[in-house]
């Protein structure tokens, strides 16, 4: 059965809302990137790094460097260079996660969901759309991604509830919870990159690797 894509009024509904319709259907059914972006406008790189972001909360070794931390880099790499919409390589968007994945993670943070979309709405939209905004965000997914991607120990869920604000700011269209998005990412990248010394580690093996 060929997976459902997001309505056309997609782009209007609540993150929890937008969950519940793309949970609906066969569980068996995997849910292709491609198909989950379309019709979503402005919020498309919400829902993709959101999407992105699932496998940090799967306690399978590895699962996260392997899967969300190149995802999440992608996600911040397109947003750095100004896309206004995300691009997918084909062999990624044919990709996705199965639906009944989705309905698991959805019914595991309905509480928090609950809870945040009484608080979170559209406001700030100026911190979303300035060009040196999307840029910094951008940085910020990247580095985060990067620090994923690492085998730190203990820090998959803590990066992966990070880069859930950015997903939510992005999906919601709130520029205040962008604001906090980027304290926490910027307190994360300080403690667990910079003073760990985990960034410039990883920086001097990609320069190895390039040369």
């Amino acid at each position: 059965m060929t997976p459902s894509r997001p309505d056309r009024h997609a782009h209007e509904v609540g993150t929890r809302a937008l969950l519940d319709l793309m949970a609906g259907g066969d569980p068996g059914d995997r849910l292709r990137l491609g198909d989950l972006l379309a019709g979503l406008g402005n919020r498309s790189f919400g829902m993709m790094l959101f999407i992105a972001t699932l496998p940090a909360f799967i306690p399978i070794p590895g699962l996260a460097g392997a899967i969300s931390g190149p995802l999440v880099m992608l996600v911040g790499l397109q947003l750095l260079v100004g896309l206004r919409r995300p691009w997918l390589p084909r062999a990624v968007a044919e990709r996705g996660p199965q639906r009944s994945s989705l309905v698991r993670f959805r019914d595991r943070l309905a509480p928090w969901l609950d809870r945040l979309e009484r608080l979170v709405r559209p406001r700030g939209e100026g911190v979303l759309d300035v060009r040196l905004a999307g840029c910094f965000t951008g940085l910020l997914l990247v580095l985060l991604g990067l620090l994923l991607s690492l085998p730190i120990p203990f820090t998959n869920f803590l990066f992966g509830a990070m880069l859930l604000l950015f997903a939510l700011a992005l999906l919601e269209r709130d520029g205040w919870l962008m604001l906090v998005a980027w304290a926490t990412g910027l307190i994360g990248i300080a403690v667990f990159g910079v003073l760990s010394g985990s960034l410039a580690g990883a920086a001097t093996r990609w320069i190895d690797l390039a040369i």
